[in-house]
C-alpha cells in the first residue's frame, strides 16, 4: 500500500510557463518541499531570474528556454533535463495566452495563438514528456473559464475547454504509470492579472460580491493542489479537473 502523504522530496519537476504568475509560485512550492525544479518559458532573462530564486530555496535546477509552439524546443527541454537532473517525475503545463477580442474582431493569428499555446502546446509537451517519464504526474493549468460564457475570450475559453478534454483523454493513454490531472483556477491576483483585479476596481468588486469566499485567490492557494497531485497522496487520482475558485462558478449571486 502506498503511503498517502504529500511528499515531493527529490522529485524532478518541470514547469512550462513557470517563470511568472501561478507557474512560478508552483515552482517555489515544490522547491520549498525539497524537489528539483526547472522553471521555463520563452524568455531567457525570466528563466535566469526564476532559476536564481529556486536555487535560493534549495532546489537543483537548469536554465533552458522553451517555446511550446515548437516541438523541437520541447524536445530540447526534455533532453536537457534528463542530461542534467535525470528522468523527470512531474510536468506542469502552465503556459498561457489570452487574446482579449470579441469573436467578430478576433484575428486568425489571435485565435491560433490561444489554441496553440493553451491546448496544442500541452499536447506537444505531454507527448514528449509522456515518452520520457516511466512514472509520475502531469498537471495541466486549466481555468474555470472553460465552463463559462466569457466576453471577448473565444480563443482562451475554447482552448481551456479543450484542455480539460485533453487531460481526460491523455489520462487514459498514460495510465497506470503516469497520472494526468488539471487545476482550474478562478480569479487569481498575479502580476499578469492587470488592474481589473486590483482592490477597489469595479470588476474586482463584482467578483468579490459573487464569490462566496468574498475575495480573489493568491497564487500560493493554487500551488497546494499541484503538490497534492504530484504526490503519492493522489496515487489514485487521474483524469480529474480540480476547480479552485472560492465557489465563484457555482454561485447564483
Amino acid at each position: 500500500m502506498t503511503e498517502s502523504t504529500i511528499d515531493v522530496t527529490g522529485q524532478t519537476v518541470v514547469i512550462i510557463g513557470g517563470t511568472s504568475g501561478i507557474g512560478l509560485e508552483i515552482g517555489r512550492a515544490f522547491a520549498r518541499e525539497g524537489a528539483d525544479v526547472v522553471a521555463t518559458s520563452r524568455s531567457a532573462e525570466k528563466v535566469e531570474d526564476a532559476a536564481d530564486e529556486l536555487r535560493e530555496l534549495g532546489a537543483e535546477t537548469v536554465e533552458v528556454t522553451c517555446n511550446v509552439r515548437e516541438l523541437e524546443s520541447i524536445e530540447n527541454l526534455c533532453e536537457t533535463v534528463e542530461a542534467e537532473l535525470g528522468q523527470p517525475d512531474v510536468l506542469v503545463n502552465s503556459a498561457g495566452s489570452v487574446a482579449a477580442s470579441p469573436v467578430t474582431e478576433m484575428s486568425e493569428d489571435e485565435w491560433a495563438q490561444d489554441i496553440d499555446v493553451c491546448l496544442s502546446g500541452v499536447f506537444r509537451a505531454t507527448k514528449v514528456f509522456g515518452r520520457a517519464m516511466e512514472e509520475g504526474s502531469i498537471v495541466n493549468i486549466s481555468s474555470m473559464s472553460a465552463r463559462q460564457s466569457r466576453e471577448a475570450r473565444a480563443g482562451y475559453v475554447s482552448a481551456k475547454a479543450g484542455l480539460n478534454g485533453l487531460t481526460r483523454a491523455t489520462s487514459a493513454d498514460l495510465a497506470p504509470d503516469i497520472r494526468v490531472n488539471a487545476i482550474a483556477p478562478g480569479f487569481v491576483k498575479t502580476e499578469l492579472a492587470g488592474p481589473k483585479l486590483e482592490d477597489g476596481s469595479e470588476f474586482r468588486e463584482g467578483v468579490d460580491e459573487r464569490t462566496p469566499m468574498e475575495r480573489v485567490a493568491t497564487p500560493d492557494e493554487i500551488s497546494g493542489a499541484a503538490l497534492y497531485l504530484a504526490s503519492d497522496a493522489a496515487s489514485f487520482t487521474t483524469g480529474e479537473i480540480i476547480t479552485i475558485d472560492g465557489g465563484y462558478d457555482r454561485s447564483s449571486v
